[in-house]
């Protein structure tokens, strides 16, 4: 192969979308499209975007929050993060927007690690992963309900949470993806 290894935008004839249930926070789309010389039906999570943040401080640390999550009915580790839910807001300012709200930290430098499809067979949301370093309290605490009023957070070692992950004592993909890019980055 000699062009670089990448994904490839793929256009299909879409001949019927909807849908399919109105959710909270997020719909179910159903769409009826054209490939292979066959007509195929698919459900998935139509998604708002996301974006989460690998928040380091000077001693190599990371942030990670624990909190419950239904659907895998377990308090996870992950790293803070959000749904790009602001009309037109701009994915680092929402990343700074939920290091705040989560973890109520602010950060002097941003680096963008990429944006990833979590669940591409079942969901359109991309994640935005950042990079936030220079972190420093934002001197407020932010109220937080629901799964978020008993967040657990803790300054990791980056070099254990790589060791957790590649274990697998830990599942969190944007969580995985975002600890694993930031260590190569920083050589950890």
């Amino acid at each position: 192969m000699s062009a670089p290894l990448r994904d490839e935008p793929h256009e299909v004839d879409i001949t019927r979308s909807d849908v399919v249930y109105n959710g909270y926070v997020w719909d179910v789309r159903e769409d009826h499209f054209r490939y292979g010389g066959t007509e195929l039906v698919r459900h998935y999570l139509e998604h708002t975007g996301a974006v989460a943040v690998v928040a380091m401080d000077d001693d190599d640390r990371v942030l990670l929050i624990q909190q419950y999550r239904h659907p895998i009915r377990a308090r996870d580790w992950e790293i803070p993060a959000g749904l790009l839910d602001v009309a037109g807001e701009d994915p680092r300012a929402a990343a700074e927007r939920e290091l705040a709200e989560e973890a109520d930290l602010t950060a002097e430098q941003w680096e963008d690690l990429g944006s990833f499809a979590l669940s591409p067979g079942g969901s359109d949301e991309y994640i935005r992963i950042f990079l936030a370093t220079g972190v420093r309290p934002t001197g407020e605490t932010f109220a937080r309900d629901a799964e978020e009023a008993d967040i657990r957070t803790e300054w990791v070692p980056i070099a254990d949470a790589v060791r957790a992950v590649t274990e697998g004592r830990m599942h969190n993909a944007a969580m995985t993806i975002g600890i694993l890019l930031a260590a190569r980055r920083r050589g950890a």
